[in-house]
């Protein structure tokens, strides 16, 4: 194994492991409410994780941000640069969770408004709502530790940091629900204690393995590049919001067909998840290695870092593609045990088997877009993407129904890739 493919498993690896714990800060939630006797506390904890996803998901440029600026700083050794994006980006998470916090009267009704939980399931919601939006601090300056670490090539912290959060969040979740006898407040206070759990670790670590760096930093044109800052993010924004259409558009889609089908859908999209977990990892990689040489100019060693990529992409979608193939369907059956659902699925599974093919390339390019701030190249890809998406879907709907859905989605991961080829022979390749 030469030295860029091990540095490419250094930070992929750990980052694959970190992807895999984050769902369970969800799944514990909800095991845990599952017992507590009444069907209306999952469907709380399920409107109300729904929402902090969709804004934690939306505000995520925090971390791709950082992790590309200060890939491309240590690149170009520019200590005080490294540390002076660190800091901004920390202050401005802050500011926005302020404002999400003073925020959370009209932000919690125009979320109800639109997801309407029934009347039963309301006040749980609203409950579990007021208590976790004290946790958004914690939860988006995370974000943007997060995404220094790897821009500094450090993958084992998030991991570390999002082994510990979960098991905080067991620990606590059980404490105040079997221990002093709360309901969803439990449940709530325990995911909030995680979040301020993970962050201040984040800081000790910060402290204890980075201080030194800290000398380097100088305040007074902290924000005088902040136009740059919010130039990038703004288009990570931006791209993040076609994704979230299309996902929420695919979810009611699949809801208009009838609840086998959403359910058929929803637990073939667990597939796709299981394989993105993976390649994020190398996306990542990307970030960080792509970014770094990038930022040292060294076009060697990036064009290098991008070939192996490359590689371990086929590995990954040729044995992802093997494993829906020949065990998509006995993965289908662990994830749900529903007859009706499971004989639905012959119908549609084989679409599983394009999933990797499809999507893997704008994985690879999400992160080394990420990492040399070609972020305008997302947003496009991701925009027409979302169109071709949007327009396939009505036209094909009313002729094949499901398949129509599915055959759009196919087209819109496959095209973000082949955009975001095109754009990097147009508009980077040269530059480099």
């Amino acid at each position: 194994m030469n030295i860029r493919d091990r540095q490419i498993l250094q930070i992929a690896l750990p980052s694959i492991v970190s992807n895999i714990t984050v769902p369970l800060l969800g799944m514990i939630d909800v095991a845990i409410v599952g017992h507590m006797g009444s069907p209306v506390y999952i469907g709380a904890v399920a409107v109300g994780s729904m929402i902090f996803n969709l804004v934690y998901w939306l505000f995520g440029f925090l971390r791709m941000g950082s992790s590309g600026m200060t890939s491309q700083a240590l690149g170009r050794r520019d200590l005080t640069e490294v540390t002076r994006i660190l800091v901004r980006s920390v202050v401005i998470a802050l500011g926005i969770a302020l404002l999400l916090v003073v925020l959370q009267m009209p932000m919690k009704w125009a979320a109800f408004a639109l997801i309407g939980p029934t009347e039963d399931v309301a006040p749980f919601a609203s409950t579990y709502f007021n208590i976790v939006i004290w946790g958004a601090p914690a939860s988006l300056a995370l974000f943007s530790l997060m995404g220094w670490f790897i821009g500094m090539q450090n993958t084992r912290f998030p991991m570390f940091i999002s082994i510990m959060q979960n098991v905080v969040n067991i620990l606590a979740s059980l404490t105040l629900v079997y221990g002093f006898g709360m309901k969803i407040e439990g449940v709530a206070l325990g995911t909030v204690i995680a979040q301020y759990a993970g962050f201040i670790v984040a800081i000790a670590l910060l402290l204890k393995y980075y201080g030194r760096l800290f000398p380097y930093y100088r305040g007074e044109r902290l924000f005088k590049d902040i136009s740059a800052f919010f130039h990038v993010n703004s288009d990570i924004f931006l791209r993040t919001l076609c994704l979230v259409a299309v996902n929420l558009y695919f979810t009611s889609a699949g809801a208009r067909s009838g609840a086998v089908i959403l359910s058929v859908n929803t637990v073939m999209m667990q597939l796709y998840l299981f394989f993105s977990y993976f390649m994020d990892g190398f996306a990542y990689a990307g970030e960080a290695l792509g970014g770094k040489t990038y930022g040292a100019k060294n076009k060697t060693a990036f064009s290098e870092t991008l070939r192996r990529l490359w590689m371990w992409m086929l590995i990954v979608t040729t044995v992802y593609t093997l494993l829906y193939i020949i065990g998509g369907r006995w993965i289908f059956s662990i994830l749900t045990d529903e007859p009706q659902v499971i004989a639905a699925s012959d119908e549609y599974l084989w679409w599983t088997w394009l999933v990797p093919a499809a999507g893997s390339v704008a994985f690879i390019w999400d992160g080394i877009f990420i990492g040399i701030t070609a972020t305008r190249g997302m947003l496009v890809s991701s925009f027409v993407s979302a169109l071709c998406f949007f327009g396939l879907y009505l036209l094909t709907e009313p002729l094949w129904g499901n398949h129509g859905l599915w055959l759009a989605m196919i087209v819109y991961l496959a095209m973000r890739g082949v955009l975001q080829t095109i754009w990097y022979r147009l508009r980077i390749i040269n530059a480099i």
